[in-house]
């Protein structure tokens, strides 16, 4: 049995080609065509990915994303929008969202991505499940738990999207570096394209909200201007 997608768009002729094309590649799909009908099949089932459009009828794409964050599931999400929804896509990775897509898009690409979101994610499993130990890495007073999934400053918890940990936890890894956003969306987002690498802005500018003391003025995570960004702080003793 393949990994299960479950596909929600109230658009017929979209659901019908992003089915077809997903299961021709092997995958198990299961399809909605609203929020609150996206929001009952997720509580009976637990597919291994969602692709979600944004504006739906009944719940709204932004409020099934939510729901879903809201309840600590890891289920990735791929959004998909309308190229004029800029503040809805930012909104969207906000609240959790792994990646996104902009109507039209290529079957071939769509199914580009959600491989690449599978690898990893089989990746993260494989990594978790090897039985090696991996250490809680300290940066001045920021704490990184890679096998607890927690990061906290100071002693005190923060909330990261999934997603905004993966990030984290390889910029940090890589301490000292400059990183291009091509290499970050290679890494984290595990696909090489040419493309929109706003993904990566997104997703810094809401690290650098939650994680700096001033996130203007940052100490961590530096920009690189014209190449990407560099993560740095010193290691606490």
């Amino acid at each position: 049995m393949g990994k299960k997608i479950l596909v929600v768009d109230d658009e017929a002729s979209i659901v019908k080609l992003v089915q077809f094309n997903l299961e021709k590649e092997g995958y198990e799909v299961g399809v909605a065509y609203d929020g609150q009908m996206a929001l009952a099949m997720l509580e009976k089932s637990q597919p291994d990915l969602v692709v979600l459009d944004l504006m739906l009828p009944k719940v709204d794409g932004l409020e099934v994303c939510r729901r879903m964050r809201q309840e600590k599931t890891h289920i990735p999400i791929l959004m998909l929008t309308a190229k004029t929804d800029e503040f809805d896509k930012v909104l969207g990775l906000e609240l959790g969202a792994d990646d996104y897509m902009t109507k039209p898009f290529s079957p071939r690409e769509l199914t580009a991505r959600v491989k690449a979101i599978f690898r990893r994610v089989d990746q993260l499993k494989k990594n978790l499940g090897s039985g090696e130990h991996q250490e809680l890495i300290k940066i001045g007073d920021l704490e990184i738990d890679p096998e607890g999934y927690v990061v906290s400053r100071s002693g005190e918890e923060i909330e990261l999207t999934p997603k905004e940990f993966e990030l984290l936890l390889y910029m940090a890894n890589h301490r000292g570096k400059v990183l291009s956003r091509d290499q970050l969306l290679n890494a984290v987002w595990n696909y090489d394209y040419v493309g929109d690498s706003r993904i990566v802005d997104v997703h810094v500018s809401h690290l650098r909200d939650k994680i700096e003391t001033d996130s203007k003025n940052p100490f961590f995570i530096k920009t690189v201007r014209g190449i990407g960004y560099k993560f740095e702080g010193p290691r606490r003793a």
